[in-house]
């Protein structure tokens, strides 16, 4: 890790370092990278260059206010050095926390899409497009979420976007649509982990949460989007278990063949061999449903499912990953090519 350490007055001129005291805070810098090789089998067999990378940067820093209050700050930067999402926390002792965020899928429901325990990726996450369809609620715009302190281990959040699907803006700006159909979105998300019952319950952990968009563009032939989701993990020793379920209803009223609702269910366990040394099974099955369903053949309801099993090891700052992926009927298609497979191998190493 690279400290950038209280940057203050004192960093122009020794003269100045009376003052080096205003700066109250900290700014740091991490960062990493992953290299991949992938081969594909199925309806996407076509693989041409099999080598990839991605890289990122994530830019932290923090203070504390006269009363005690702290805050920070996180900018992440993706491949490229391109932009991605700003928050900042602002933590208030015994009156919770309340984070303003650009859509980094912290907030939310979107936390929650998919918990499974993993050795490395959710089975849909591997590199294998899917066009699964998650819960996001507000996660992915802007945002403000309020957590209340937690109480007998159970934690409440509630978030808001004043609108959804509008761009990121800037200070002193506004998105500026014209012509959205969407109004602001809501979500609330309660999470359980006990603190009673010893050591046996102290790997249990259940989740649920809702949200809804309000579509107030009646011409447009939409109603009301609400997501849902709930589910629970559990750790034992160096095992871990999960299940969840989620659903959409997209509000879609017009085409016959447009989405009407999504199911998803999902499964997960692993198994850390020791602290280096990891290995999964995945699994997540969802469903989609049509607004007329006798309108088109085939368009009754589509059965997606995606299964994956991987394998991960760690060494200090480097971690070797491999994922077996396979998918049927990849984005609700039930036509020649859309049964794929795929296996990866991942290098990463994090400073």
């Amino acid at each position: 890790m690279n400290k950038l350490t209280k940057v203050g007055l004192s960093a122009l001129c020794g003269s100045l370092a009376a003052v080096s005291t205003a700066s109250a805070g900290e700014m740091t810098v991490t960062g990493g990278v992953d290299m991949s090789w992938m081969s594909k089998d199925g309806g996407d067999s076509t693989t041409g260059n099999p080598i990839g990378m991605g890289s990122n940067l994530t830019f932290k820093g923090n203070g504390e206010l006269d009363n005690g209050w702290t805050f920070d700050l996180t900018v992440a930067m993706l491949n490229n050095d391109a932009y991605s999402n700003t928050n900042v926390t602002v933590t208030m002792g015994g009156w919770g926390k309340i984070d303003f965020n650009q859509g980094n899928s912290a907030n939310g429901i979107d936390a929650y899409d998919d918990k499974m325990p993993t050795a490395w990726e959710e089975p849909w996450g591997a590199g294998l497009g899917t066009g699964v369809q998650l819960v996001a609620g507000v996660g992915t715009n802007n945002n403000v979420q309020y957590t209340l302190p937690t109480l007998g281990g159970i934690t409440i959040a509630l978030a808001m976007a004043p609108d959804m699907g509008s761009a990121d803006v800037g200070d002193k700006s506004t998105s500026g649509e014209t012509s959205d159909t969407t109004g602001a979105g809501y979500d609330g998300t309660v999470n359980f982990n006990p603190t009673i019952g010893g050591e046996i319950l102290s790997g249990l952990n259940m989740y649920v949460g809702g949200h809804m968009t309000e579509h107030y563009n009646q011409t447009a032939g939409l109603n009301n989007r609400y997501e849902a989701v709930g589910g629970i993990t559990f750790d034992i020793g160096p095992i871990s278990l999960g299940y969840a379920t989620s659903g959409v209803s997209t509000g879609k009223t017009t085409t016959a063949t447009d989405e009407d609702w999504y199911k998803n269910h999902m499964y997960g366990i692993s198994f850390n061999v020791n602290d280096d040394l990891s290995v999964s099974y995945g699994q997540h099955e969802s469903q989609a449903g049509y607004v007329n369903p006798g309108a088109t053949p085939g368009k009754e309801s589509v059965h997606m499912e995606v299964t994956s099993y991987q394998i991960a090891y760690t060494m200090g700052g480097a971690s070797i990953r491999y994922a077996d992926i396979e998918v049927d009927n990849a984005a609700y298609q039930t036509t020649t090519g859309y049964d794929k497979e795929a296996r990866v191998i991942s290098v990463s190493l994090a400073f």
